[in-house]
């Protein structure tokens, strides 16, 4: 017998004594967990509804699987977090239940199939041929979470199940997720990683009931790291042609200012390219995707573009540079590299699209990441100082007294100077002038020298025209 006690909990007699099921509290909030889970969108996997079922008892209206926080759930979940959330339950009449129950996992998985065997003795005298058959398939699994926790205390002593009244019921439960590194989920060509979290609701005369919903990992990847911010620099050459048919060599070189970079990242590309061949060549750039799969010893390999970018064409003779051309990295998964049967690594590609002949390519390495660079370090290496500018006159202090620049007369022999240019007027009073101080100046700034003058001037003119010059400093 069934019923309810004062305080409106379902309570159930047995040989006189009465007791409370373990149902959930009737908090203020549970109507719009409830209401929200009830048109929670299956494509999610966080909501079943059962209807009537085999066996005695009531329906299952609604099971649902509601985190608590669900905005977690585009940026996932890491090491050592804690999960939330509740198992929401809507009953049409009084339900048996042996249990109901919570599962966390989460596993790496490969499979791939060979292709046809080998038949051995198949063929003419007695070779091996590839025939139809059974393939060989490879496969190859890794368990990174498996959690289990009860919902429902265990029926009484002597009892099967319990019963759990008509309504709407809340179960809320929590568990965290190992400290250990966990890997980033990801699905593949070959393979996948994944997390998830499933209620299974266990019911005695009937087959069990279940919902999941899928739980996003992932393994930061901070790209400040000293290794990610290490410029990366190749160059090659390719002779186009054979034998005595050769055009000429096409050279590339190419920079990027470091290895790390994160989703929506514009990548800045650094390429000189020299077309000393008799073709017109395109250069262009682009980022691929690697995943590698391990099996009993064997690998798959499976590569993809992701994004390109490509440049002008460059004629024969000519030459082309390009100063930060930029490409932007689309929405990917991050690197994996710490999974021991599924590795995901990108790399950046220059390469030189020669007509009748193999592109000249060259690749540098990339780590895509998930915490972005902050901070002037970032930028290991600028691009001044990759293209070797000489920047050594630029001091980042203030000077007291800025230095005016030379007096022409310093750097010329006098008789050029009484032949060719005038007296310089009055000097310019600067703080009457502006109409605000300056703020800035550049310490020890000194103008260079004007260039070295011949003693014949190249153009004679019969009269020279100079007019006054004045500076705005």
């Amino acid at each position: 017998i069934a019923g309810r006690g004062a305080e409106g909990r379902p309570m159930r007699s047995e040989r006189g004594r009465a007791f409370p099921l373990r149902a959930p509290a009737q908090t203020g909030g549970f109507k719009a967990i409830a209401e929200a889970a009830a048109g929670f969108p299956r494509s999610r996997g966080a909501m079943a509804a059962g209807g009537p079922g085999p066996g005695a008892g009531g329906a299952v209206r609604t099971l649902a699987l509601v985190l608590e926080d669900e905005a977690r759930r585009g940026g996932g979940y890491c090491s050592g977090d804690t999960v939330s959330g509740q198992v929401l339950l809507e009953l049409a009449g009084p339900l048996p239940l042996r249990g109901l129950r919570l599962e966390a996992a989460g596993r790496a998985r490969v499979a791939w199939s060979e292709g046809s065997a080998a038949v051995p003795g198949a063929g003419t005298w007695g070779v091996a041929v590839r025939a139809a058959g059974p393939a060989p398939r490879r496969e190859a699994e890794v368990r990174y979470l498996d959690i289990r926790q009860s919902l429902l205390r265990d029926p009484p002593e002597g009892e099967e199940s319990l019963i759990l009244l008509d309504g709407r019921h809340e179960f809320p439960f929590s568990f965290q997720l190992p400290q250990e590194p966990l890997v980033t989920s990801f699905t593949g060509k070959y393979g996948s990683i994944q997390y998830y979290v499933k209620a299974v609701l266990e019911r005695p005369a009937a087959p069990d009931q279940s919902v999941q919903t899928e739980l996003q990992v992932v393994s930061h990847i901070d790209v400040s790291s000293p290794a990610l911010l290490t410029p990366v620099l190749r160059s090659q050459e390719k002779m186009v042609g054979c034998w005595f048919f050769t055009s000429g060599p096409v050279s590339l070189s190419a920079k990027i200012e470091r290895k790390g970079y994160c989703n929506g990242e514009a990548i800045p590309i650094y390429a000189e390219i020299e077309n000393c061949s008799s073709r017109l060549v395109v250069p262009k750039a682009a980022i691929f995707q690697t995943q590698t799969y391990l099996a009993s010893g064997k690998t798959k390999t499976f590569r993809q573009m992701v994004a390109n970018v490509r440049g002008n064409h460059i004629a024969s003779g000519s030459t082309d540079t390009w100063n930060g051309k930029t490409l932007k990295i689309p929405p990917v998964s991050p690197s994996i590299l710490d999974c021991c049967i599924i590795r995901v690594e990108y790399s950046l590609a220059v390469y030189i699209h020669i007509p009748g002949a193999k592109k000249l390519m060259i690749e540098m390495p990339l780590v895509i990441g998930t915490i972005p660079c902050i901070g002037f370090s970032s930028r290991n290496s600028s691009i001044t100082s990759q293209f070797s500018m000489d920047m050594s006159w630029l001091a980042l202090t203030m000077p007291e007294h800025p230095e005016a620049p030379p007096n022409y007369a310093d750097v010329v022999s006098e008789e050029e100077f009484s032949r060719h240019v005038p007296a310089y007027p009055p000097p310019i009073d600067c703080e009457e002038q502006l109409c605000c101080p300056v703020f800035a100046y550049i310490q020890e700034f000194r103008f260079q020298p004007p260039p070295l003058y011949s003693e014949i001037d190249p153009h004679p003119t019969d009269v020279e025209e100079v007019q006054p010059v004045s500076f705005m400093l």
